[in-house]
């Protein structure tokens, strides 16, 4: 309820006590000179004054905690502001350190793949490399292998066909000519 509301059930009040005054005084009890307007406003006046000075303090008492509060409000969204925007600082940091990492570690992937692919490249090298070398010492052991077998098959057969001459008899001039070759060969001369 209202000022205004509090106002007009206290008048009907003061209406009320004065009628039940004016009929007592009527009967001829108590004697009061009640002029129902100057009573009336008389009593208003006091009525309005007693609110005015009452109601004054407890609307200003109202209105200091109402605003005392707005301002514990407004300080504690400031400092819920002040918080959100060091947080967001915060995190405005961490994703450009983050961002950084990132950036550092992309790099360093990239330089390790490229290190592994040359370390890849240079033993294929050195593979192909000893490959190559075991392929010619191969081929180099397979011709040696092949000539001696070529040449113990030469001193085979020369043996053969020098076993088979000697069972059939070498002629005068023809061992005469082999003895001064051999003398020759082995550097005596004839």
């Amino acid at each position: 309820m209202g000022i205004m509301g509090t106002f007009l059930l206290l008048a009907a009040e003061a209406n009320a006590v004065h009628s039940e005054l004016a009929e007592g005084a009527a009967e001829g009890g108590f004697g009061l000179n009640i002029d129902i307007l100057e009573t009336n406003l008389i009593n208003l006046a006091i009525l309005i004054g007693i609110l005015f000075y009452f109601g004054r303090k407890v609307l200003s008492n109202i209105l200091n905690e109402r605003r005392a509060n707005i301002e514990t409000v407004i300080q504690e969204a400031e400092g819920r502001l002040k918080e959100a925007q060091t947080a967001l600082s915060q995190a405005q940091e961490q994703l450009t350190q983050a961002q950084a990492e990132a950036q550092r570690i992309r790099k360093a992937a990239e330089e390790n793949a490229q290190a592994a692919k040359e370390a890849t490249l240079v033993r294929a090298a050195q593979d192909v490399e000893r490959l190559k070398q075991t392929a010619v010492a191969d081929l180099n052991n397979e011709r040696e292998r092949a000539l001696t077998q070529l040449r113990q098959r030469v001193v085979a057969l020369a043996l053969q066909k020098a076993e088979s001459e000697l069972k059939g008899g070498i002629a005068d001039d023809a061992q005469q000519s082999l003895i001064d070759r051999s003398i020759a060969q082995l550097g005596g001369r004839v």
